[in-house]
């Protein structure tokens, strides 16, 4: 097929143009670098069907009519956002443009080539989740920072072209991801961020008491999903999650991290407003209509984060 990939030089927009590749894909790929680097398409550019990377923005409708008109994309895979918390606190308007007038944008151009949109959300748009069961699809959304909000209002704009025009589309909602190609810095992760100051021979610093809890998705597990959500019908119109299953809390992970408690200090929250105490997926729909399951344990995913992070950054 022929896939458009928006923000396939960040760190997750990567692992799936990776994955798209391995399946025997066109993909062109967009990407504003405003999170993403080129160094991290590199070991991708010898796959056949590695056909463009531009430097661009999806506000820009002009090039996204050259390329849809051009290249008769069959998938969007629409990573491209500005995902940063505190800068959406900080600067709402810039990311409310990025994700939420951008992706209507986008949508206009699939809605002229009937090309389908997967749209890629959060798990930053729920509510805290309040059982073991962990949080469905169906629990209530609580946009807690102008990131969550201006992604709820884009799902919203996606759904509405797939009522209004048949147009296939599916939302999904990875939960926190992490591993290797993830900035270690303050845009980063908290597994990437740890691992990088306890290889630095620094202390862990936790926000607040440390006690909020974080579902954490290894992201080649991540990229799988994303991409098998384009290749099925079953999901079309749909939004479906994407976790481990299980939760930790931040004073936990720190200690599976560092092994050594008085490395670990606790500092004021920086945007506690925003923070969700418990983030727990329950992925039984994801299961069910994609037949999809993490594979990589949270153990297994630290060893490999640390064992890249000790190799690209030291």
């Amino acid at each position: 097929m022929n896939i458009l990939l928006t923000g396939g030089a960040g760190f997750i927009g990567r692992w799936v143009a990776k994955q798209l590749l391995e399946d025997g894909h066109r993909v062109w790929i967009l990407d504003d670098l405003s999170n993403g680097q080129t160094s991290n398409l590199d070991e991708l550019r010898h796959y056949e069907g590695f056909m463009n990377f531009t430097e661009g923005t999806i506000l820009d409708r002009g090039l996204l009519s050259d390329w849809f008109k051009t290249h008769q994309f069959d998938i969007c895979y629409h990573l491209g956002a500005s995902i940063n918390v505190q800068d959406s606190i900080d600067d709402p308007e810039t990311t409310f443009y990025n994700d939420t007038i951008g992706t209507f944008y986008l949508l206009e151009e699939c809605r002229k080539h009937q090309t389908k949109m997967v749209f890629m959300s959060t798990c930053m748009v729920y509510d805290r989740c309040s059982d073991e069961k962990g949080i469905t699809e169906l629990h209530p959304a609580k946009p807690a920072s102008p990131y969550a909000g201006a992604k709820v209002a884009a799902e919203n704009m996606v759904l509405s072209y797939y009522y209004a025009y048949g147009l296939p589309v599916v939302i999904v909602r990875p939960f926190n991801t992490y591993g290797p190609f993830q900035k270690t810095g303050g845009e980063g992760g908290v597994v990437a961020i740890f691992i990088k100051n306890k290889l630095a021979g620094k202390k862990l610093s936790i926000y607040g008491d440390g006690k909020q809890t974080r579902d954490l998705l290894y992201v080649s597990d991540c990229a799988r999903f994303v991409v098998k959500a384009g290749y099925s019908d079953q999901v079309n119109g749909e939004i479906v999650n994407a976790g481990l299953g299980r939760d930790i809390s931040i004073n936990d992970l720190a200690m599976l991290i560092m092994q050594d408690e008085t490395k670990i200090e606790h500092v004021e929250h920086i945007h506690p407003q925003s923070e969700i105490a418990k983030l727990l997926c329950n992925y039984d729909k994801a299961s069910n209509l994609l037949g999809w399951e993490p594979e990589v344990t949270l153990e297994e995913g630290i060893k490999k984060t640390e064992d890249w992070i000790s190799k690209h950054y030291l």
